[in-house]
């Protein structure tokens, strides 16, 4: 599979890759987010904690905690999703006494820290993310070749902006595929895209499972065959043996905030083809006539302060730019669309056009939480703190990322290798 199914494609800098490993171990992509203010409060409701966890996916891992905790998963609030083959700290809040959260056991879990607040947290109730990242393998002139691509990136104000592998799923990127059939209504579809699609790479007993139901579409029998680690798909399968037929119970027999990654993936799809046409035409990273372009509040891009670049107001908001406080865009598309004017809109439609798809696709009435109005968002993305080192062997990368923000697809601009063959 190439990254190019997930929509990307192109580089902004000329430097050559320090090809190399990603994930080879979880240990080698150490991630640890950067979280909003949350003031103690010894009288307060919830618990905030900080949570380090090694291999987990974040829904996943709020599954097995709710278990854990005998309680709703509904009660458990965190600020960012994070990928399974990893090391990763996060912020959580759980609606549980102190004493409960500090007596959670679970294996590669650790409660790091915990105290009361008053309030939870919500996704997007962050800063941003440290990393500190190991590649391996890397080939000749790492080292030389990666600090070309350092001075390349800040020269031009940061990296593609793409949404990366971790949004499609890293071993087993469908979720775009899932998202595209739910707009078009077709649950049936979302529903076997999200069983079916087997890859050897997820492990013999899933590649089975999946295989089989592919084959068969015999609910009652696959279910037997899923391993139970693969909770939300057998969740679907036990829905689905108790009421034959409902694709759309099916689908909300999921947690909302998965069942809503699905088309949030769809639409990552299609910003990152957009993204490719603009790096592909040569439309970025300069500013032109007919952009869209987003103001930076506190080093992060607000979806608040939106202006359309004119001939009247092109060298103001340059200078804004330059200045890093304002970034240009390319669409996230959705039920409100706002398209650019210009070369850069003309992308942004056809692109849409190609797709077969219009606005509405993403109203759902009777499924409301999965509608999605859309927004812009920054094509690029600036990097801090960033440290390169080579002990002989293997290549060493530390940076900070503002929210929203992928590591591998500034990994990709520095190793020049297709992000989907790059895992370990």
């Amino acid at each position: 599979m190439s990254e190019r199914e997930i929509g990307i494609w192109g580089y902004i800098s000329e430097c050559e890759g320090t090809e190399g490993r990603l994930k080879a171990f979880p240990d080698d992509f150490l991630v640890e987010e950067i979280p909003l203010e949350i003031k103690e409060d010894p009288e307060g409701r919830y618990t905030l904690a900080f949570v380090r966890t090694r291999n987990w996916e974040t829904n996943r891992l709020v599954r097995n905690l709710a278990r854990a905790m005998g309680m709703s998963r509904r009660r458990i609030y965190f600020a960012g999703t994070k990928d399974k083959r990893a090391v990763t700290t996060q912020v959580m809040v759980f609606d549980a006494p102190l004493e409960e959260v500090l007596s959670v056991n679970m294996k590669d879990v650790a409660i790091l820290n915990a105290y009361r607040v008053a309030e939870p947290v919500f996704l997007g109730d962050l800063i941003g993310n440290r990393f500190e990242v190991i590649i391996r393998d890397v080939g000749e002139n790492a080292l030389e070749n990666a600090e070309c691509t350092a001075e390349a990136v800040k020269s031009k104000g940061g990296f593609p902006n793409f949404f990366g592998v971790q949004r499609f799923g890293s071993i087993r990127p469908v979720t775009h595929i899932v998202g595209k059939k739910l707009i078009k209504k077709d649950f049936k579809g979302a529903v076997e895209a999200y069983l079916g699609n087997p890859v050897e790479l997820e492990g013999k007993e899933a590649h089975e499972a999946r295989k089989f139901f592919e084959e068969t579409g015999d609910v009652s029998e696959s279910l037997k065959l899923y391993p139970k680690y693969l909770m939300f798909e057998r969740a679907m399968l036990n829905h689905l043996v108790r009421n034959p037929g409902d694709y759309r119970g099916a689908i909300r027999s999921l947690p909302e905030n998965l069942s809503r990654m699905f088309i949030h993936a769809y639409q990552s799809y299609l910003f990152n083809i957009i993204l490719s046409r603009r790096i592909e035409e040569e439309y970025m990273p300069e500013l032109l006539e007919g952009d869209i372009v987003m103001g930076v509040e506190k080093g992060l891009p607000s979806k608040r302060e939106l202006f359309q670049v004119k001939e009247h107001n092109f060298d103001r908001i340059k200078n804004r730019v330059s200045e890093g406080k304002a970034v240009p865009t390319a669409i996230v598309f959705g039920s409100e669309p706002y398209f650019a004017k210009g070369k850069q809109g003309e992308i942004e439609r056809e692109v849409i056009e190609r797709e077969g798809i219009n606005a509405e696709d993403f109203i759902f009435t009777d499924l409301d939480f999965l509608t999605s109005r859309g927004n812009r968002r920054a094509i690029l993305s600036q990097v801090m703190d960033l440290r390169i080192s080579f002990n002989g062997e293997n290549l060493s990368l530390s940076f900070s990322l503002p929210k929203g923000c992928y590591a591998t697809s500034l990994l990709r601009e520095f190793m020049k290798v297709d992000e989907l063959t790059a895992y370990g």
